[in-house]
């Protein structure tokens, strides 16, 4: 499942919510993905200025969210050090990687693309 975005972040998170329900994802997992989710969607109309896809895939280990969009990051440890208190900006993927099992950012001059793993407990 593909959804592309450009402004609209509220059709972005009711499909993560809808597609991590659908993989038995814990509520508290649900909520931190689509937090996840909207984070670096937000990132992509503020700092890629360019439309944005999601695609959200799952088995019955993880769910996994993939977000493309034609920006660039050059930092490659982007959101592995935590901002300094009082900083205005560097809090999103931060927060993204303190609430995901796994985070994956590639960028090069097609664009970037972040992909968040969020793990299903076992029964």
């Amino acid at each position: 499942m593909a959804l592309t975005y450009t402004t609209d972040l509220a059709a972005v998170r009711a499909e993560v919510e809808k597609q991590a329900r659908r993989a038995s994802l814990p509520e508290r997992k649900v909520i931190d993905l689509v937090l996840a989710v909207s984070e670096v969607a937000a990132n992509t109309i503020k700092h890629a200025r360019s439309q944005g896809v999601l695609e959200i895939s799952h088995d019955d280990r993880e769910v996994v969210c993939t977000i493309h969009d034609a920006g660039f990051i050059s930092d490659p440890l982007a959101g592995q050090r935590r901002p300094p208190l009082g900083a205005l900006d560097g809090h999103g993927l931060w927060l993204v990687r303190q609430v995901c099992d796994l985070v994956e950012i590639r960028s090069d001059r097609s664009g970037t693309t972040i992909t968040l793993h969020m793990s299903i407990p076992p029964d």
